[in-house]
């Protein structure tokens, strides 16, 4: 069994070897390249707008089921949790018009941003990247220092990659779960359906969830394998988290009302109006009342 390594001086080739989502730019970070480099993070999410959903590791759940869904994604050969930031393609509706994340808990790859770890062919050494189009990157000594004078790392680098080698361990224990939740067939194809008042309906697809049936019907060994890595306790915080589908219509923007479209007071909201000088007050705010979720197996005629 061969350790991996960290790096951060490198000049040779790398393979990618995670979803990069809104990484744009990434180059290895270098003592020649970057000595003169200071980041100023974590004061504006805005790089994070246009993505629904994040990847999330497992000992992320019980945060972030408080109140993000948290589903399964991924290909045939390798599936990951992430949680649902938007229902829209391009939308993060956690992310305000400020940049502010209007959550409570950011999820660790959010977190870990500028910076991204990418790793040799070999997968034996993983080397550090930053992302050059990151907006908080600058060298008029604003936030922290990469390097010092004398081409060292300075603290703060260090800390980075201490919190990406962690990221990093983090993410292999959470595909181990994955992979037993697919080997036991538990996991099943879902889509969510948003219903709102102005007849506009969305679809969330290309994710699954893990089958409450199936689950309990799974043998005592299993049942215990799961339960000894607390891997039964992040299966229930996944189902548990599956309530804020809904939640995530209370923060889509209502739908605007054309003036010409404006409909006519009704005679006795007219008479209020001129009798106590303003309008009655507006109800609804847009949605009607029974606006909801709904959660569908797909008919895939075939286990995920």
């Amino acid at each position: 069994m061969y350790k991996r390594r960290l790096a951060v001086l490198t000049s040779r080739r790398v393979l990618m070897t995670v979803q990069l989502l809104f990484y744009q730019d990434t180059k290895p970070v270098t003592s020649d390249r970057h000595r003169d480099v200071s980041i100023k993070a974590g004061h504006s999410y805005s790089f994070a707008r246009n993505v629904n959903s994040v990847p999330v590791t497992a000992v992320e759940f019980a945060q972030a089921a408080a109140e993000y869904p948290i589903v399964f994604a991924g290909t045939e050969h390798s599936i990951m949790p992430a949680v649902i930031l938007g229902v829209k393609q391009t939308e993060n509706l956690y992310v305000d018009d400020a940049g502010n994340w209007s959550g409570k808990y950011v999820p660790a790859f959010v977190r870990r941003y500028p910076f991204v770890f990418s790793s040799d062919a070999g997968g034996r050494t993983f080397i550090l990247n930053i992302d050059e189009s990151f907006e908080g990157i600058n060298r008029e000594g604003r936030g922290e220092r990469l390097f010092d004078s004398d081409g060292q790392q300075t603290r703060y680098l260090k800390e980075v990659l201490g919190f990406l080698q962690d990221y990093q361990s983090r993410f292999q224990r959470t595909k181990q779960y994955c992979d037993r939740l697919k080997s036991l067939g538990l996991l099943q194809p879902m889509q969510a359906q948003f219903n709102l008042n102005s007849g506009e309906r969305h679809s969330l697809a290309g994710f699954m969830t893990v089958d409450r049936e199936k689950l309990k019907a799974i043998d005592v060994a299993d049942l215990q394998a799961l339960f000894g890595n607390d891997e039964l306790e992040c299966t229930y915080l996944h189902l548990h988290s599956l309530r804020h589908f809904a939640n995530m219509l209370e923060r889509m923007p209502a739908p605007a009302l054309d003036v010409e479209d404006k409909p006519e007071p009704a005679p006795e909201a007219a008479k209020a109006k001129r009798e106590n000088g303003k309008s009655p007050a507006h109800k609804g705010g847009g949605r009607s009342a029974d606006a909801g979720l709904q959660a569908e197996a797909e008919d895939s005629g075939q286990q995920a």
